[in-house]
């Protein structure tokens, strides 16, 4: 049951269990059926780019799961789905993670380890951070490469005050607004144009009607008549 290019130890002193080491190992991918008994999981300095949703959900007894030095890139809602019991220690430094989903470490009791990665930091990043029981280590290892603020960018995690997800609204709501405003305009825009071509079409028909010869009198009958007396 030992992956290929990993060494698995089982009965180590501290955890009573299988030690399952795959460093180094050129993986590509979290190696699939892993042993259910596994408490130890060493996977860093590989090459795996994505943690699939419910990857280690078999996985009931394990406790330290090591992803530092990979490439992965974000973090879905179900990426560890399964181990919020039992795991005490998650790495994921040096990878390349910007994003993660808001709920990526909801009730995990672990101790995440998240520095050095090209964080963007907005509103899904601050909902998982403030969910994690370390938050406080996790921020203060969070470096934003990019941010929804341009003046954070660069910026330690810590040192933004802003809530990004308040940010996020009123942005949105900004947006709605400026294409509210947009169609306003266009339909007024629309309404003067259509009473202009209307009274341009009237002066021509006011016009018309000027030009046409007016219709000779008949001469009065009275006129004609030779009074006697």
């Amino acid at each position: 049951m030992c992956p290929k290019g990993c060494t698995c130890v089982r009965g180590e002193p501290l955890f009573h269990g299988l030690n399952v080491t795959c460093s180094q190992a050129r993986l590509k991918e979290i190696p699939p059926d892993l042993a259910s008994d596994t408490v130890i999981l060493r996977l860093d300095h590989n090459h795996i780019a994505g943690v699939p949703d419910r990857a280690f959900h078999g996985l009931r007894l394990l406790r330290e799961l090591n992803l530092s030095h990979n490439a992965v890139e974000t973090l879905g809602e179900s990426a560890f789905s399964g181990l919020e019991a039992t795991l005490q220690l998650l790495d994921l430094s040096h990878n390349r993670i910007s994003s993660v989903h808001k709920n990526a470490f909801a009730r995990l009791k672990a101790r995440v380890l998240v520095d050095d990665n090209p964080w963007h930091c907005d509103c899904a990043l601050q909902q998982a951070l403030g969910g994690m029981v370390h938050n406080h280590e996790a921020e203060a290892r969070v470096l934003c490469r990019s941010s929804e603020l341009r003046d954070h960018e660069g910026q330690p995690f810590l040192a933004v005050d802003t809530d990004l997800c308040n940010l996020a609204k009123r942005t949105t709501d900004y947006a709605m607004l400026v294409t509210m405003f947009g169609w306003f305009a266009m339909v007024i825009s629309y309404v003067v144009y259509y009473v202009r071509q209307n009274q341009e079409d009237a002066r021509r028909h006011l016009e018309y009607l000027k030009s046409l010869p007016s219709k000779p009198k008949k001469p009065d009958e009275t006129d004609d008549i030779s009074t006697v007396v």
